[in-house]
């Protein structure tokens, strides 16, 4: 009796004392809420900032590639502005078929003559240079002395001289332009597309322009600079012109 009242005492302090002593486990379940919230501000603010930083790198990459986008279209407009490859266009109408035919039973005479190749090869430049520095660079001189020449009676021979000229040499390039075709395809060389056959046929058709131009310079004195400025224009077209035409006869 007196054993099992001991043990029974020494089970009840045991209890008591676990009663009094404070528990761990509700410290436990109580600290937990406030450490999960930590970890869920944490991860959010790292997310989020992760977010911020995707996007703006997103936004710097998109206005590198505009910038870089920007650079390619400004120096692309920049080469084709400079480009006379647009010319060309030109040699894509119809017509080059045409004019072969036509030019074919004639240019088979040029070739039983056995001429030299120097003179088939350059005859035509060299004509043409005499044309454009004897009549076209003379009569344009002409031209600016009835503009501003105060002696009456050099004004009236320029007067009589310059159209004659600048006539003569609208001829001798339209005849010019056949043997140019002639020599080409004299040496079996396609025509119609280079530079230098678009220039030239665009200064014939601007040589056409300016000779109607003087016939309507009554009435209306403001043609006169129309055709002083565009004569100008045109012989400077014609200098470009025969550069393409030495490029062209020195790449064959």
């Amino acid at each position: 009796m007196a054993v099992v009242n001991a043990s029974s005492l020494v089970a009840f302090r045991q209890l008591s004392s676990s009663s009094s002593s404070p528990s761990l486990m509700p410290s436990t379940s109580k600290q937990m809420p406030f450490a999960s919230a930590k970890i869920r501000a944490f991860c959010t603010s790292t997310f989020a900032l992760k977010n911020i930083n995707t996007s703006e790198t997103v936004d710097l990459i998109e206005e590198e590639n505009d910038a870089i986008s920007e650079e390619l279209e400004s120096s692309e407009t920049v080469l084709y502005s400079f480009s006379p490859l647009p010319l060309l266009l030109f040699a894509a109408l119809p017509g080059a078929t045409t004019v072969t035919s036509l030019f074919s039973p004639f240019v088979e005479i040029v070739k039983s003559f056995n001429l030299p190749g120097w003179l088939v090869h350059w005859g035509h430049p060299g004509n043409m240079a005499v044309v454009l520095f004897a009549m076209g660079g003379y009569g344009t001189y002409l031209g600016f002395r009835i503009r501003f020449s105060d002696d009456i009676e050099e004004k009236a021979k320029a007067k009589d001289l310059h159209p004659k000229l600048l006539a003569g040499m609208f001829f001798f390039f339209a005849l010019g332009a056949t043997g140019g075709v002639t020599s080409l395809l004299t040496s079996d060389k396609p025509i119609l597309e280079s530079p230098h056959a678009v220039t030239g046929l665009i200064g014939l058709a601007l040589l056409t322009l300016q000779t109607v131009l003087p016939t309507l310079f009554e009435g209306n004195s403001g043609l006169r600079n129309v055709h002083a400025i565009l004569g100008s224009g045109i012989m400077t077209l014609f200098l470009v012109h025969a550069a393409l035409g030495l490029q062209l006869g020195l790449s064959y």
